[in-house]
């Protein structure tokens, strides 16, 4: 690439420091050209910081003091010439010191532009790259953990050494077929099919953590759902360690669901409090419920709360009909009250958790805390090596690549054609290349890299 871009690579608005970043051939040239060294130093060494001013050389006009640095390609996050100044985070600055880059003969950065050209260069591969978009939006410690990972490259090593037993599979199946006169090893059904099974095993592994991965990465919907005046609300307040939502005695006090947000042990959750659902002829009511439903639809993860010092009521039975094939968690509330419900009385899915509870002295939100990441985890213990598949794309090639190795199983058992049996192997082998980028289309490339924002 010949062209040097150049972006603003911090976010708008009030700042201690703004960074304007470029990239490319010309990068050092338009650095001489604008600034000017506050001690008088004519040359620009490599990797260190200078101090001094960012001037117009056209008038002389002085735009701000900074701090430049150059970096030689290709040891840099592009592969190229980079580089970086750190101004006052005022949006002037920045706006006019990237406008003198532009005049000076730098171009407008796209979307993403300095992680495509890594890509690009070699620097990184495509999952990598697409870690940094979720590195940068991660709300918890899990997710940015997980990111990390990725962009560190654990999940491209575990694909790539799958792709690498298919690429050798491939050799040895075409050498066969290409060359059966030759003085070669025969490779035989058997010998395919255990090394099939082997490869499916390491897909396999992969995918076991793609739901718990796309928690991670995109948090989890919680719905707290029961009839009015449970403890929704003084559940919801728990969890946020505030008081978000209003308790009070008065059934039907939450009469619109509430949204939050919070990190339960490294976990993003958006919590709904929502109204109790229930029969009213409250038309304000009723839309709140109306949204309550609308909730529990769309919620991963549904905890239903159950006043255990009242009778089971119609409502409470409605409930427990309505979550029989969902994922939820019963929560028996009120435990410090007399007890009339208890779970030998709840009609549930015998997998369904159920959690004692009393809200009002604290008691049984650890071990709900504790169901939670059990429900996100599969009570999986990750050591710190693991490879989470967080990324939807990525759970969708490892599916197909996966499809594709059992059939070419099933054709192998039968003793079918070797070249029948190859086009699936290399159809799993490309999909695998896909995640990397290795087999990816510029089009798919390019959607990526759209996603990402400006200076990134």
């Amino acid at each position: 690439m010949e062209s040097t871009i150049a972006a603003i690579s911090t976010a708008y608005g009030e700042s201690g420091i703004g960074i304007v970043r470029m990239s490319g051939p010309m990068s050092l040239n338009i650095l001489t050209k604008i600034f000017v060294s506050a001690k008088g130093v004519q040359i620009i060494k490599p990797r260190y910081m200078h101090y001094g001013y960012i001037e117009d050389p056209q008038n002389g006009t002085r735009l701000d003091e900074v701090l430049a640095v150059y970096m030689k390609a290709p040891h840099t996050y592009t592969g190229e010439d980079v580089v970086e100044i750190q101004c006052h985070g005022s949006y002037i600055s920045l706006k006019e010191i990237l406008a003198l880059c532009l005049r000076s003969g730098a171009e407008p950065a796209g979307r993403g532009e300095f992680t495509k050209r890594a890509f690009l260069n070699g620097r990184m591969d495509l999952s990598q790259a697409e870690a940094v978009i979720d590195l940068i939006k991660a709300r918890s410690s899990r997710s940015f953990d997980a990111a990390l990972g990725q962009m560190g490259g654990n999940l491209s090593s575990k694909v790539r050494a799958v792709r690498d037993k298919l690429k050798e599979l491939l050799i040895d199946i075409t050498v066969n077929m290409d060359y059966p006169d030759e003085d070669i090893e025969e490779i035989t059904y058997d010998q395919i099919l255990n090394r099939l099974s082997l490869i499916n095993d390491e897909i396999n592994n992969l995918l076991v953590s793609a739901g718990e991965g796309k928690i991670i990465r995109e948090g989890l919907s919680v719905a707290i759902v029961g009839k009015p005046n449970v403890g929704k609300s003084s559940l919801m307040n728990v969890f946020l360690k505030e008081n978000r939502s209003i308790v009070t005695d008065i059934p039907g006090t939450t009469r619109d669901t509430i949204e939050e947000q919070a990190s339960l042990r490294g976990i993003r959750i958006c919590f709904t409090d929502t109204a109790g659902i229930h029969e009213t002829d409250d038309p304000v009511e009723s839309l709140g419920i109306e949204r309550s439903k609308q909730a529990f639809d769309k919620a991963d993860l549904i905890l239903l709360l159950i006043d255990s010092s009242t009778p089971l009521e119609e409502e409470d039975k409605e409930l427990l009909k309505m979550i029989n094939d969902r994922s939820a968690i019963i929560v028996l509330n009120k435990q410090d009250l007399h007890t009339v419900t208890d779970e030998n009385m709840l009609e549930t899915a015998p997998n369904l958790k159920v959690i004692k509870t009393s809200l009002a002295e604290g008691k049984g939100v650890e071990e709900l805390e504790d169901a939670i990441e059990m429900f996100v985890t599969g009570g999986q213990i990750r050591r710190e090596n693991d490879v989470l598949v967080t990324n939807v794309r990525h759970a969708s090639l490892l599916r197909k690549a996966k499809e594709e190795v059992e059939q070419a199983e099933n054709m192998t058992a039968i003793h079918e054609a070797l070249d029948f049996i190859e086009v699936n192997i290399r159809a799993a082998f490309d999909y695998l290349g896909e995640i990397t980028g290795d087999t990816a289309s510029d089009e798919i490339i390019n959607e990526i890299f759209a996603r990402f924002c400006l200076g990134k």
